[in-house]
């Protein structure tokens, strides 16, 4: 069972919606908490409102409770009160296998976190972090220093793994180039990051593509699988879902996570 502590996105692209759906084609079984609901679409976020502390951290324990969590992720937390609600809540059910995906803007340029909340993931959430997944802009901001090459991609996932997460895995899309390299720092590793290579794949298809990596490292710790073999085979996951983009709307089209099932092909990932 895997568990996603995140936001709703009504056009189904991103979120809580993405994370389910690559859930279920990993088959795990999904759970989640809504912590915000959005207003969006592939044009961008027109409204955005958070539900409640107390009725977010019922949510966790309700499922913690009842079902299990054999992996949990958190995606859009919005605020710092959130943010260390949450992880008072994880730590509570004794949650170990837990992706933090760092969600600060959406594909579309919109915030979805406050400013004092970037502060309590350093505090709260990351020391918690089997893998934590920040892009570019995300590193940039956790580690206060400029991420915008391969040199900083390393150096900020191991200040991320130096603030307690087990591993971290700095994703370049952001990166220039025909090739979209994520930097994978973990203990396990020894000194040297690992480089998870990839071609970079054109259209507008990419609403989703972080959710859907961290919701498929979850997905894969939930099954047993260890926290580098789970980025390696993400990212693959993810690469077929990017190709298989699914043509809605007239702006930043969705992955598709269900592109596996969907093309009738043995899973490559």
């Amino acid at each position: 069972m895997a568990l996603t502590i995140a936001g709703t996105d009504s056009g189904g692209g991103a979120g809580i919606a993405a994370d389910l759906k690559t859930f279920e084609a990993h088959g795990v079984w999904g759970t989640c908490a809504v912590v915000a609901v959005t207003a969006q679409n592939t044009l961008g976020v027109q409204a955005m409102a958070t539900l409640p502390v107390d009725l977010v951290v019922a949510q966790i324990a309700s499922v913690a409770e009842d079902i299990g969590v054999d992996a949990a992720k958190t995606g859009m937390l919005a605020s710092a009160e959130l943010v260390a609600a949450v992880a008072a809540a994880l730590t509570r059910i004794g949650v170990t296998r837990l992706v933090v995906d760092p969600v600060l803007i959406s594909k579309h340029g919109d915030s979805l976190l406050a400013d004092d909340a970037v502060a309590a993931l350093r505090e709260h959430l990351i020391p918690l972090a089997a893998v934590v997944t920040p892009n570019l802009p995300e590193a940039a901001l956790l580690v206060g220093f400029e991420v915008a090459d391969r040199v900083g991609m390393a150096a900020a996932a191991r200040a991320l793994v130096d603030m307690g997460a087990e591993a971290a895995l700095v994703k370049g899309g952001h990166l220039d180039g025909d090739t979209s390299p994520d930097c994978l720092v973990a203990p396990t590793l020894g000194v040297e990051p690992q480089w998870l290579e990839g071609r970079r794949l054109s259209g507008r298809h990419t609403h989703g593509t972080g959710c859907t990596l961290s919701a498929a490292i979850t997905a894969l710790l939930a099954r047993g699988v260890g926290a580098v073999d789970a980025c390696v085979a993400a990212k693959g996951f993810c690469a077929g879902a990017i190709a298989a983009g699914i043509d809605l709307g007239s702006g930043v089209g969705p992955v598709d996570p269900g592109w596996a099932a969907r093309e009738a092909i043995p899973p490559i990932w």
